[in-house]
């Protein structure tokens, strides 16, 4: 924050780098971006290969542009996407959100909620990949990466918790099923799990490992629906049968209370650990 009042700099240079210039231009690329993104997640339905392959392609450019602009318009590096340890995070945050959405499940299944009817094959296990990728890829960099990143540099860590977890759970709105208890259950579990994994390690590989794993075992393990959308078939053939407030309903099990109690209880610990850390930020004025 301190570069755009610095006189030295060109205008248009503070200007660029102002947190709320980022939010709109940087913020309106990969949001461009994640939306030809999800285009192709439909329009290469039936060839999930190539969905894959275009998938990682356009993520791939939306890390360049983020990278870049990090590095030729605020004039430093994106330490949120360096890589030495970035295996170790994303990897420790895949295990963590298969396990949290396993877990779920398991609780569904001791209560007789979640029948397992059969096994589809293995090829099932594929589309869903794309589909992962571009989730925990693009949201991380949209709501986390440029979001809470530009409320927190004006207004600190904890707004930016606030601001960017309504945002995160109010955009499932729009999907096919998207129901406002189901926005609400996302902004709290979701939104505060993956800004607290942010806030711990200021870097995205732990919360896009987290988002990435929770939406492909959710859909690809077990044919659950995935925030409200279209639910597609995938390894484990289930009938699930129960209350809206367990099963989640038409909007899927992160609209349930049990998903909710797990993530906002693992988020709670990240957040406790971050605050511990001393990797808050305080507002601008006081810094």
């Amino acid at each position: 924050m301190r570069d755009i009042w610095n006189p030295a700099l060109p205008l248009w240079q503070r200007i660029l780098r102002f947190p709320l210039t980022r939010l709109l231009l940087l913020g309106g690329i990969i949001l461009v971006i994640m939306a030809i993104s999800g285009d192709n997640l439909i329009r290469l339905a039936g060839r999930p290969l190539s969905s894959i392959g275009v998938t990682i392609g356009l993520a791939c450019l939306a890390l360049a542009i983020y990278a870049g602009y990090a590095r030729f318009i605020e004039g430093k590096p994106a330490r949120e996407l360096s890589l030495p340890g970035a295996g170790r995070e994303w990897a420790t945050g895949a295990i963590v959100g298969a396990c949290l959405y396993s877990l779920s499940v398991l609780v569904l299944i001791g209560l007789g909620m979640y029948r397992i009817e059969g096994l589809n094959p293995w090829t099932y296990v594929i589309p869903a990949i794309a589909m992962a990728l571009s989730s925990g890829m693009f949201e991380e960099l949209l709501f986390r990466g440029v979001l809470f990143r530009s409320v927190e540099d004006m207004f600190g860590s904890w707004i930016a918790l606030i601001a960017s977890s309504a945002v995160f759970g109010l955009v499932h709105l729009f999907n096919e099923a998207g129901t406002l208890a189901g926005a609400i259950y996302i902004s709290i579990e979701a939104g505060l799990l993956l800004a607290a994994s942010f806030m711990l390690t200021r870097r995205l590989w732990l919360g896009i490992g987290f988002h990435m794993a929770w939406n492909y075992t959710q859909s690809a393990i077990f044919s659950g629906i995935v925030s409200g959308n279209k639910p597609e078939p995938g390894l484990i053939r289930s009938n699930i049968k129960g209350p809206d407030l367990l099963t989640g309903g038409s909007f899927g099990l992160e609209s349930s209370v049990i998903a909710f109690f797990f993530c906002t209880a693992t988020g709670i610990l990240l957040l406790v650990l971050a605050v511990r850390r001393g990797t808050m930020v305080p507002p601008a004025w006081k810094r």
